[in-house]
């Protein structure tokens, strides 16, 4: 007679953290203010509050929007601030930057503000797959929150993990 299979890790306390479950849901938006500068390069104060002016805003609600200049441009930091009065009460969020950073940005606030209640004394694995953009950096600031609480991190999937952290006895 074949002996039972059990499923060790179902019944373990082991719990699984996907960085996925933080992510902030809304539309993420890149706006390249070069359109608004001569040639794409030199700022024209009256010709870029103009351009600002009669730009559609509205296309951005609800939205996360990475504020940019792909020309080497030297962009002073009051016309990125101009931008993003424009869309203080119409998106969720404004970066200057990439959407790297953008994500990076919103992983580090939402890890700032994660309850580690639930975590206190349990083994852990960090889920490792993702199908949303999960930047490098949040892995780091997940870990750097959960260490002091945790029994144990660990990295992977239940079956295949790498060993990452326990507390000592």
């Amino acid at each position: 007679m074949a002996e039972e299979i059990i499923n060790r890790v179902a019944g373990s306390k082991l719990i699984t953290f996907d960085l996925e479950d933080l992510y902030p849901k809304g539309k993420r938006e890149t706006l390249d203010i070069s359109e608004w500068l001569d040639q794409g390069f030199i700022l024209r104060e009256t010709q870029f509050r103009e351009s600002i002016k009669n730009h559609d805003w509205q296309q951005y609600s609800g939205s996360f929007v990475a504020l940019h200049c792909s020309t080497d441009a030297i962009v002073p930091a009051w016309a990125y601030m101009l931008v993003s009065t424009h869309l203080q009460d119409i998106a969720q969020k404004t970066i200057v930057g990439s959407l790297e950073l953008l994500e990076t940005i919103l992983y580090t606030t939402a890890i700032a503000n994660l309850d580690t209640t639930p975590y206190h004394g349990v083994p852990l694995i960090i889920k490792g797959c993702s199908n949303k953009p999960v930047p490098p950096n949040a892995y780091l600031l997940l870990i750097e929150k959960l260490q002091p609480v945790a029994r144990s991190i660990m990295f992977g999937e239940a079956c295949s993990t790498v060993p990452l952290f326990k507390k000592r006895a």
